[in-house]
């Protein structure tokens, strides 16, 4: 083993390269995997997820690692993700022990402990009264929009055995039980409590809809934007199947994990969420739990909170290095930045929150964000500009929605070339000069009411 050697894992661990640690690793013969070896082989496999395959290779080290904090972290981990809440726990509590980061080791055995309460709280309570003897006339919020995107008739004993096989999966009896009073739909309660912080809240993730059995909705287990789609097109991870979108629009999910389980037992639910490299959190133990566990919205409600931070961030928070480039650009004369806080300023205290959607001003936002790119950059296609899109301002890390839908975008800007106002010669794509006309009117009136102001 060469200094050389070690040098490189460990700048491939600063730079999250998991996969090119264990790659490199693997081309060592064993013999030449010493401890130090190893310990990167375990953490860089807790990395990328294999969970079980790092405890296997640190288990066979475990005689060297018994007075090695990093060795206990590193396993306990792989048991937190595995959910073995206690043997993560008293792994954790032994590397707290030999030194390793306290905040840290304190923060995962009070998951643990917390997961391991509401497990029993949640068990105890199905036990007490299973789901098929539990009210559901007012589980279900109707709407026209739930209707026509996730409810499907009754499933058939044919489509549930059809669907089972597509998916490789045995769905959970009482998900099967609950699909044939309503197949699929948008709960009156959306949110569930969580144990450890997710990219939705400190405390909660959300649920736009549960996915019915079939295939003819949009959102069905085997719709257009079903389980299949989130696994192959979003690049979800193979542990089981989704069964409810969030409110981000693809960028995390609920699923049933059958990791534990096997295709045929009964999985847990867990949280994924494809911005963290598909972060899994644990959820509930069983569909049922989950189902019960489901609260509304109202519990939760931070909306003024969320609006004062989001109108702190237009105002002050710094343009991603693309955004602020394409303001430069036109110059300051035009006062770009001053234009975009002020709309952007003007969605939040229209919305209470940041986001661009179909109302006047965001389809503005949506104009002069493809006009600064088009004006920077020569010969832009729509394939580009689709690409860098989420990079102005959409998933930057400062200014920023936080999110968006591509099938949006694309739409947005299909339209707008329907309509004539963007014209395409040979791909290459660009504002007619009607259009340009009619944008630069309107940040003139922008600049007006900022300077009335």
């Amino acid at each position: 083993m060469t200094k050389k050697l070690l040098n490189m894992l460990e700048e491939w661990y600063e730079n999250h390269q998991h996969d090119k640690i264990v790659e490199a690793i693997e081309l060592l013969p064993k013999s030449e995997r010493d401890y130090e070896i190893v310990g990167h082989y375990g953490r860089a496999l807790n990395n990328l997820g294999r969970y079980v395959e790092a405890l296997q290779q640190l288990e066979e080290v475990k005689q060297q690692g018994q007075q090695d904090a990093d060795w206990h972290w590193r396993v306990g981990y792989a048991y937190f993700y595995m959910q073995e809440w206690q043997e993560a726990m008293a792994t954790i509590e032994r590397a707290k022990e030999l030194g390793f980061d306290n905040e840290v080791a304190n923060e995962f055995i009070n998951y643990c402990r917390n997961i391991e309460k509401s497990i029993t709280g949640a068990l105890e309570d199905i036990k007490h009264l299973p789901l098929h003897e539990r009210d559901f006339s007012q589980f279900w919020e109707q709407s026209d929009y739930a209707n026509k995107s996730y409810v499907e008739a009754p499933p058939t004993t044919e489509m549930i055995a059809s669907i089972e096989e597509e998916l490789g999966y045995k769905l959970p009896a009482d998900y099967i039980w609950l699909m044939q009073q309503q197949n699929g739909g948008v709960p009156v309660n959306t949110c569930f409590p969580t144990a450890m912080p997710t990219s939705w809240a400190e405390d909660h993730v959300a649920i736009t809809g549960i996915m019915g059995i079939g295939r003819e909705k949009t959102y069905s287990l085997c719709g257009s934007l079903g389980s299949s789609f989130m696994l192959e097109e979003w690049g979800y991870p193979n542990i089981g199947v989704v069964i409810a979108d969030c409110p981000s629009a693809g960028h995390d999910v609920i699923m049933l994990d059958y990791r534990a389980c096997g295709a045929d037992g009964e999985p847990a639910v867990v949280h994924v969420d494809q911005e963290a490299d598909y972060h899994i959190t644990f959820l509930a133990p069983s569909f049922a739990t989950f189902i019960v566990g489901l609260v509304n919205e109202d519990i939760f409600d931070t909306s003024e909170q969320d609006k004062f931070t989001d109108l702190e961030m237009v105002k002050h928070a710094p343009f991603s290095p693309l955004l602020q480039s394409l303001c430069e650009t036109v110059g300051e004369e035009n006062q770009m930045e001053a234009v975009i806080r002020g709309i952007c300023t003007q969605i939040v205290e229209d919305k209470g929150y940041f986001a661009f959607h179909a109302d006047e001003r965001s389809m503005l936002m949506y104009d002069i964000q493809f006009w600064l790119y088009t004006g920077a950059n020569s010969k832009v296609t729509q394939a580009q500009y689709l690409a860098d899109y989420e990079n102005i301002i959409a998933l930057a890390q400062d200014f920023s929605t936080g999110g968006y839908a591509p099938d949006f975008v694309k739409s947005w800007l299909d339209e707008r070339m329907e309509q004539g106002e963007i014209a395409s010669q040979e791909g290459i794509l660009s504002f007619t000069a009607e259009k340009q006309a009619s944008l630069h009117a309107q940040i003139g009136k922008e600049i007006n009411y900022l300077e009335s102001m």
